[in-house]
């Protein structure tokens, strides 16, 4: 097994062996929420549209829909999660008897009607959290009660989320999350098929989205700017015939863990960062020469890690180096 860590925006453990949503889909992860509706009072809906435009860049799908005694039920299903502009208790009392499975329901936070508190309600890790730290661009703070996250952790949900994968078996993600919280979850195990594994209803089983996407491996020099990556990444997927759209992660060394301006690009671009241990990038040395094992005993970062984290560990760009800051290769 080796050791990986996937973040986003926080940190936490993640393994590779041999390398390392959407809420209505039923086996998603459910941590992303593309289509939003905003529930207003007809005297906010102002405030409504200026959430919408504000937000706008982020979904795939914003509706503004007047408050009425049953426009939660009559949209229910409809969106991944609902923003009510309105007192937790109305939003609360209007949707406490629609709600079913978690992994099914659409998210539902509240904002209050001066923007100053965005509190998920229901679906922390299916959407409602992402949504309330969005709305933190408009002031509001997001009040985030879920367990792992309140503990400044992240949970399985959020890790899937960083690999680019859904949760197959929704129901084990209480007894995983309540290890992240207690710090004994330990590492995610990456399995390459063929295989069959039989598990308990303490583990969760991970799956990757897809078939087609690709891993930037990437490394750079120590404060090496938020530009700098966009750009290496942007010409080497360019070299591949890709775009950001299909990027799974970015992955890189742990040595490089924490690198600010690697990790507003990631979240520029909608990617979770993926560290894997010099063990690992050993094993999947690529092909280029690199200074740095001669220097301190790690192999080349960047095409190493590109291809630890490729799910056919396969090499399609090799390693380049952009403004003598950022190295990038891309594997799948």
């Amino acid at each position: 097994m080796s050791d990986a860590d996937s973040n986003t925006n926080s940190n936490s453990d993640a393994d590779s062996d041999s390398g390392s949503g959407h809420c209505s889909t039923p086996d998603s992860d459910g941590e992303v929420a593309d289509e939003i509706a905003i529930v207003s009072f007809e005297r906010k809906l102002d405030t409504a549209e200026e959430i919408k435009r504000d937000l706008a860049d982020d979904y795939d799908r914003i509706d503004v829909l007047t408050y009425h005694g049953d426009v939660f039920a009559d949209h229910w299903g409809e969106y991944d999660c609902f923003v009510g502009l309105m007192a937790s208790g109305i939003a609360m009392r209007k949707t406490a008897g629609l709600l079913d499975d978690k992994w099914e329901d659409p998210a539902v936070v509240v904002v209050d009607e001066e923007l100053t508190w965005a509190i998920p309600l229901t679906g922390g890790h299916h959407g409602a959290n992402q949504v309330a730290h969005d709305l933190s661009k408009l002031g509001a703070v997001p009040a985030m009660t879920t367990a792992s996250e309140a503990a400044g952790k992240q949970g399985v949900e959020s890790k899937a989320k960083a690999l680019d994968s859904h949760v197959v078996n929704g129901d084990s993600t209480v007894a995983t999350n309540l290890a992240v919280l207690n710090d004994e979850l330990g590492p995610v195990a990456r399995l390459d098929g063929p295989k069959a594994v039989l598990v308990g209803d303490d583990v969760t089983v991970l799956k990757r989205n897809g078939d087609d996407g690709v891993v930037l491996g990437t490394g750079s020099v120590s404060g090496a700017k938020k530009a700098q990556f966009l750009t290496a990444w942007e010409r080497a997927l360019d070299d591949a015939d890709r775009d950001f759209d299909d990027v799974e992660f970015v992955a890189t060394g742990t040595r490089k863990a924490d690198e600010p301006g690697m990790l507003d690009a990631a979240e520029e671009i909608g990617a979770g960062v993926v560290y894997f241990e010099k063990e690992t990038l050993t094993e999947f040395e690529g092909p280029t020469p690199s200074r740095s094992k001669e220097l301190i005993g790690w192999p080349g970062i960047a095409e190493a890690s590109a291809i630890a984290g490729g799910r056919d560990h396969e090499l399609v760009v090799e390693k380049r180096r952009y403004d003598d800051a950022v190295t990038v290769a891309v594997g799948r």
